[in-house]
């Protein structure tokens, strides 16, 4: 993953704001080949051969970091996802069938948070299913792990995001041997099923793993610390974690090599920069929904007589 240049044009060809007019689904992706000269998912995808410890948590791909230009470029994607977003939730408001899963994964202070409120937030709350998943409940425990999971997924329209997700059982499980290994092993495969079928039935599972390095873990956690403004972001079980660092590089990397499949590849995102971050899943989400080819529904109703009905109550 190495550093590339970014093209900040001042002018995007995705909405057409100022042009007042609306992209055809042909060219809803054009935004990304005005603003970046690179495909940030070939960059950041999980491929063969992928190595976790030789990932820089502090490098930008795809974009110069320190001039401002991520923050400006999620604000003019941000703006381009939120239409598209309306496209889907259109779709699902008309009989569509398709949705799109972000499932966000990282350590304690890796910036799933802030991927919520500055990416996800960026579009209309009432297309978004948001579920955070932490430790399993009786009910949950009494139940298959992907029960909970199966019952907090995105309905026809909506853009479901995961904070954490089915990953924590093997990710958690296995580091704090909570179930013998012959029973989390079996898990990648199981998943791997299941993501098929939740891809076959029209669902669009987009995997991003955050990845912060063990110093800048160290500086926002004493960060927590220092603030009384920030005490109430911390857990003192988020010290018991870092102390498993390796145990869970080893987890991660698990988790990359049996579970970045076709289908529903995963993509590690250098965490360190949060404004990359934000603005590299941001990319991600709207390339996302780009490729969904969506455009608005073709209305069920002869608008010319309905104009006319309209007029008559005047």
């Amino acid at each position: 993953m190495g550093k590339g240049k970014s093209k900040d044009k001042g002018t995007s060809k995705g909405k057409g704001k100022d042009k007042g007019t609306t992209p055809t689904p042909d060219d809803a992706g054009s935004l990304l080949d005005a603003t970046w000269d690179v495909d940030l998912r070939a960059l950041l995808k999980v491929g063969p051969g992928f190595d976790l410890a030789a990932v820089d948590r502090a490098a930008t791909p795809g974009l110069d970091a320190g001039d401002g230009t991520a923050q400006r470029l999620l604000a003019r994607i941000g703006a381009d996802t939120s239409e598209l977003q309306e496209r889907l939730f259109a779709h699902g408001r008309t009989g569509g069938t398709r949705s799109v899963l972000l499932v966000l994964q990282g350590l304690d202070t890796a910036g799933k948070g802030g991927i919520v409120r500055h990416v996800v937030g960026q579009v209309d709350p009432q297309g978004i299913a948001l579920r955070s998943f932490g430790v399993p409940t009786a009910l949950e425990r009494s139940h298959h792990y992907l029960w909970r999971i199966r019952r907090a997924l995105p309905p026809a329209g909506k853009i479901g995001v995961f904070d954490r997700s089915h990953y924590e059982d093997v990710l958690v499980v296995r580091v704090n041997e909570l179930v013998p290994p012959q029973v989390w092993g079996r898990r990648y495969d199981e998943i791997n099923r299941f993501e098929a079928g939740l891809v076959e039935a029209g669902t669009v599972v987009l995997k991003v793993a955050l990845m912060v390095s063990r110093d800048e873990q160290y500086r926002r956690l004493h960060e927590r610390l220092e603030r009384p403004d920030k005490h109430w972001k911390f857990n003192p079980g988020d010290v018991d974690t870092r102390a498993q660092w390796v145990a869970y590089q080893e987890a991660y990397q698990a988790v990359f090599t049996r579970t970045s499949t076709d289908v529903a590849p995963w993509y590690v995102v250098p965490a360190d920069d949060k404004d990359y971050a934000r603005l590299a899943v941001s990319q991600l989400l709207y390339q996302a929904l780009a490729d969904l080819h969506l455009d608005w529904p073709v209305p069920t109703f002869v608008v010319a007589e309905q104009l006319a009905r309209l007029e008559a109550t005047r």
